[in-house]
């Protein structure tokens, strides 16, 4: 177990070429840090130097206490889980999972304990003897992550494991390696997680932190929770949440008290009004989930008059798509509660209900979120 510290790391390449600016990160103790972000974030970039795959081109890591940054990738207690498995072809699970721990002149009665201790915990006893081309995806997949276990590393780093599955698939690896990580902390063996992915449901339903990146840049590090309801910027505001937050372009009128959002009038939230005096325009951010489409009477919610895009049907719930004027928005509703809606299609008139509590105004020179 160890805790990891980027202390103003940075990545330039040859052609000068800056792909990491300055990240500062604390990473504690069998924690479960998720780094996400689109293609090109330079996620993927961090890992591999925190894994020594990777040069640094300026500022410090450490490892536990010790600055890592010259240390060959053997001597820095990691393993690294990457998006191509790497299989041996030619050898069997156990003898995959026990090839590291050969070269490295593990005892042999050691490597079968480990191997099988692995095994057990990625319930895969019954695949020891299987070569890699007669195991499926998820299986190949367990099998990559039983390799780093038995090297009972500090740090665990994840490269996008999962993004060569099928959607139901990788649902399934979510929760397995969520499980494993929480079953060695149970054990007494707690692990420093690093797992990247592009994929935010991923890093929602997976991270005990996240930190989201873009261009090389940390733009905000919280829990999930915190990231959903409390975004710093207007780029993780539309990064995190699926279907996104809908974000709008409004004018701030009458002293702070009111958004216009294509002509039409919205009462501003009032412990928010103060800080929309100095404003005359703004970003507009509203979560799908805070839109309804039903008749409310309760004050927070101010019904406006939308136009019928279209509808997804989800199962349990809902996403309605209309606009505001000539304005797209999208609504997330329960399933059960769209009575209001039924005979209605393409075209049609309706009111839909914006909780203005729960909005958001974001800076539009800066991004940043002004209700923090």
């Amino acid at each position: 177990m160890a805790q990891l510290q980027l202390k103003k790391i940075e990545k330039t390449y040859p052609n000068g070429f800056k792909a990491v600016h300055g990240v500062d990160l604390q990473i504690r103790d069998g924690e479960f840090m998720v780094f996400v972000g689109p293609s090109g974030c330079a996620k993927s970039t961090i890992l591999r130097m925190i894994a020594g795959l990777e040069s640094i081109s300026g500022g410090e890591l450490l490892i536990g206490n010790q600055v890592v940054n010259s240390l060959p990738p053997k001597q820095r207690g990691i393993a690294m889980v990457f998006q191509n498995y790497a299989l041996y072809p030619h050898m069997k699970v156990y003898d995959n999972l026990a090839f590291g721990l050969k070269l490295a002149g593990t005892p042999k009665a050691e490597i079968d304990a480990r191997v099988r201790e692995a095994a057990k915990l990625l319930e895969m006893d019954h695949l020891l003897d299987r070569f890699p081309k007669q195991l499926s995806g998820g299986q190949a997949q367990r099998v990559a992550v039983g390799r780093a276990i038995v090297k009972r590393p500090e740090v665990f780093l994840f490269d996008e494991p999962l993004s060569n599955l099928d959607a139901k698939l990788r649902a399934s690896m979510r929760v397995r390696l969520t499980e494993l990580h929480r079953t060695l902390r149970e054990q007494g063996r707690p692990s420093t997680v690093v797992y990247v992915t592009h994929d935010q449901v991923e890093a929602m339903t997976m991270g005990e932190r996240i930190c989201v990146l873009k261009d090389g840049e940390i733009q905000q590090v919280d829990t999930p929770t915190a990231l959903y309801d409390r975004p710093a910027n207007v780029f993780v505001a539309g990064f995190i949440g699926s279907p996104e937050m809908n974000i709008i372009p409004a004018e701030v009128t009458n002293q702070g008290a009111q958004l216009s959002i294509g002509g039409v009038v919205l009462p501003a939230p009032q412990k928010h009004m103060e800080r929309l005096k100095s404003q005359t325009q703004v970003k507009f951010g509203i979560r799908p989930e805070h839109i309804t489409a039903g008749g409310h009477s309760e004050s927070a919610v101010h019904m406006v008059d939308g136009t019928l895009r279209f509808m997804e049907h989800m199962g349990s719930e809902v996403f309605v798509h209309f606009t505001l004027g000539e304005i797209p928005l999208t609504a997330r509703v329960p399933a059960d509660q769209l009575r209001d809606l039924a005979g209605k299609a393409r075209g049609d008139g309706h009111a839909f209900g914006i909780q203005m509590d729960a909005c958001h105004a974001f800076d539009m020179d800066t991004g940043l979120n002004l209700f923090l």
